[in-house]
């Protein structure tokens, strides 16, 4: 099929060798043999030449010691649907699928990426301290969301390897701590491209079977690329999600994985992962012979001080009815006592009462009512002498005042024949003839009516 394609293409592009075809149309033939003959194919190189415009695609330049391709990154792609699950950087060598395309508006070919891992130890590595600062700073390592492991669970639910050291030592040293817990096993793969998926797929089935009360994630060490499946974000985030306390035993001691630092408890190796999570039975044995010891000798000694206080007791209260009689005799003393402060009591309340009775005749309210009622017909006579009074005086100081306004009004100037002149523009008062125009408009109050005049002579004398 593919080189029949080749053939069928290069056959009608030599049938058309007599035709004229514009540059636009040779890119698109070029971009249609190379995108049918290749189609998908996986690349390995080293990122030079990275740009992040804003539009959020990536663009780079795949190399090696001997050539280099132009390749995009879509944004719509997803970070994580096509499986670039790190940050693209200059320098990073990857290992991509893509599509081989054609830009026809410069005719160049270039790769359109979908999907990248890293490679080499360095890349790992630098994908690694990536993952881990991001989720450091989401806060995901905090000591605050760990959980406390169980002290001694029921049930311990294993995700390792199900051939190997790792699960005969977990099995090993169970048995010889305490042989009576039961163990879950859920059996991945612990390297490889499947790996991760099939450790989180068997967190899930775990939580969804609910018996397990604490989960241990081990495998043995390796490389880094060994290591790898244990340093995924997915797989990180489903563990901090877990509400199951989880410990982690992956790799060796010296060995980290982003599986440790999100875990609830990280462990050295598996096999310490085991004596972590599961006390030795002949320890608690001694720890419980030892705290039984000490419950029974304080019980003793309890009882011994009992028996001597009860002595004690014994030898204070010989005869209990002389303590009755005595407490008899006592009660009849306080009985008289009560009664005769009761006595006194009820004479002191008939003396009160009769003393607040007489007080209240002597202040009866009626009495008071009459004397306010004159009180106040009192006020009201001497209120309208006044007021007629005041009336008076003020009427004979208005009459007054009218007569004086009378006299200065402007109206009895005007009737005795004068006049005021206003100016028609300004509307002031014209008191000097140097203050008009030939032809200036002035207006004439009198004293009935006023008279729209036009100056036609001045006269200065």
């Amino acid at each position: 099929m593919f080189y029949l394609k080749i053939f069928d293409t290069s056959q009608r592009m030599m049938g058309l060798a007599q035709e004229i075809i514009t540059v636009s149309q040779l890119n698109e033939n070029i971009k249609y043999i190379l995108e049918e003959t290749f189609g998908f194919v996986w690349v390995e190189g080293e990122i030079s030449n990275l740009r992040r415009p804003q539009s959020g695609h990536v663009y780079f330049t795949l190399k090696d010691d001997k050539s280099q391709v132009r390749a995009v990154y879509f944004k719509q792609f997803g970070r994580y649907r096509q499986g670039i699950s790190f940050e693209l950087e200059e320098g990073l060598h990857i290992l991509c699928r893509a599509k081989v395309s054609v830009y026809t508006p410069r005719g160049e070919y270039q790769l359109i990426v979908e999907s990248a891992e890293p490679r080499g130890v360095g890349a790992l590595q630098k994908l690694f301290e990536q993952l881990k600062a991001k989720l450091a700073a989401e806060g995901l390592f905090d000591e605050k969301y760990k959980k406390a492991i169980p002290f001694l669970p029921r049930i311990i639910g294993v995700i390792t390897s199900p051939s190997g050291a790792v699960i005969k030592d977990i099995l090993n040293i169970t048995a010889r701590r305490f042989s009576s817990v039961d163990l879950i096993i859920a059996p991945v793969r612990v390297q490889g491209a499947e790996a991760t998926r099939e450790i989180v797929q068997a967190l899930r089935n775990l939580h969804a079977d609910g018996r397990a009360e604490v989960i241990i994630i081990a495998r043995g060490g390796g490389s880094l690329e060994d290591l790898a499946p244990f340093n995924d974000e997915i797989l990180a985030r489903e563990i901090f999600h877990s509400f199951i306390p989880i410990v982690s035993a992956v790799g060796h001691e010296t060995d980290f994985t982003i599986c440790d630092f999100v875990a609830d408890l990280r462990a050295p190796t598996p096999s310490a992962a085991a004596e972590l999570v599961v006390p030795e039975r002949e320890e608690l044995l001694k720890k419980l012979q030892k705290l039984d010891n000490r419950i029974k000798v304080g019980l003793l000694r309890c009882v011994e001080e009992k028996k001597d206080e009860l002595d004690e007791l014994k030898t204070r209260f010989r005869d209990p009815r002389r303590l009755l009689a005595d407490w008899q005799i006592h009660l009849d003393v306080l009985r008289d006592r009560l009664k005769t402060a009761f006595h006194h009591i009820e004479k002191n309340l008939y003396t009160d009462l009769r003393q607040r009775e007489l007080r209240l005749l002597h202040q009866s309210p009626a009495r008071k009512i009459e004397e306010k009622k004159e009180k106040i017909n009192n006020i009201g006579r001497n209120m309208r002498r006044i007021f007629s009074g005041r009336l008076a005086l003020y009427n004979e100081q208005l009459r007054r005042t009218a007569v004086v306004l009378e006299s200065l009004s402007p109206l009895n100037v005007l009737r005795r024949g004068y006049s005021i002149t206003r100016s028609m523009a300004g509307n002031a008062v014209i008191r000097r003839a140097d203050e008009l125009r030939v032809g200036d408009d002035v207006n004439i109050r009198l004293a009935e009516g006023s008279i729209d005049a036009r100056v036609k002579k001045i006269s200065r004398e």
